[in-house]
């Protein structure tokens, strides 16, 4: 986990009333309309995990032209977590749009997470397949111009099978995929098919935490395009300073273009 210190972001706005529904915003220098990016971070949706790690990345992609809101969430598993998920990305692109007036290219917001976060921006693309009930459905969710997983948590029941952090994806939803079935039907988004949005995948092949494979079966499942990095571990995407970086940096504006 990265431990170094960001600046501030230049506003916090908050999508609801928990202290955990709020979103930091970093801006661009340049004026005028940019790219929103609305970033969740990972953690294996545990608790001792927030945004502040994300913080080195999101000054970086301010540095880059994007407007980027890292959204935290409640950590506590089914069904807060997907709740939050949904809450923000309906509410935090209008919020940063009154704060900051003339910020956000509404025509190109995209969604980008790291790890359990990776797992969450693409299930905030895929609401409107979620089951009758499940929380977070929306016939109609916000339409983005793509989604940028990077090292994704993308297949749960996978994730359960090989214990991944220690039994975190029975601590999100409560049980494995025989358990509780209906959870993984409304959150895994290898259940859930391919995202109407362009969907690109970024992974190291060194990855020790969340290995690779997932992203390849993914991949091939869904036609969403790998970007497979030799030698990169799991928190080199989420490093400015790594050699990793300017890939993602790529796939980000190949998404916002």
């Amino acid at each position: 986990m990265l431990s170094r210190q960001a600046p501030p972001p230049d506003l916090t706005v908050a999508y609801g009333p928990h202290r955990d529904h709020v979103a930091d915003v970093r801006l661009p220098s340049r004026s005028g309309r940019a790219p929103l990016v609305i970033l969740w971070h990972g953690g294996f949706w545990r608790p001792q995990w927030d945004r502040t790690h994300t913080g080195p990345m999101s000054t970086d992609l301010a540095r880059h032209g994007y407007v980027v809101a890292s959204v935290e969430y409640r950590r506590t598993g089914w069904p807060a977590t997907l709740a939050d998920a949904a809450a923000a990305t309906e509410a935090v692109p209008g919020l940063v749009e009154q704060a900051a007036p003339g910020r956000v290219d509404h025509d190109h917001i995209i969604y980008a997470g790291h790890s359990a976060g990776g797992q969450l921006a693409l299930w905030a693309a895929l609401r409107d397949r979620l089951p009758a009930g499940a929380p977070g459905r929306s016939e109609r969710p916000l339409r983005v111009a793509g989604v940028l997983a990077l090292a994704p948590v993308v297949d749960l029941a996978d994730a359960y099978r090989l214990d991944l952090d220690g039994g975190a994806v029975a601590a999100f939803l409560g049980g494995g995929p025989d358990e509780v079935a209906d959870r993984y039907a409304a959150a895994d988004p290898a259940a859930l098919g391919a995202p109407a949005a362009p969907v690109i995948l970024v992974h190291g092949d060194a990855d020790g935490r969340v290995p690779v494979q997932m992203s390849r079966r993914y991949a091939a499942a869904t036609g969403a395009r790998l970007v497979e990095l030799p030698g990169a571990d799991h928190f080199a995407l989420i490093d400015p300073e790594s050699a990793a970086w300017s890939q993602v940096l790529a796939a980000l504006a190949e998404l916002a273009h």
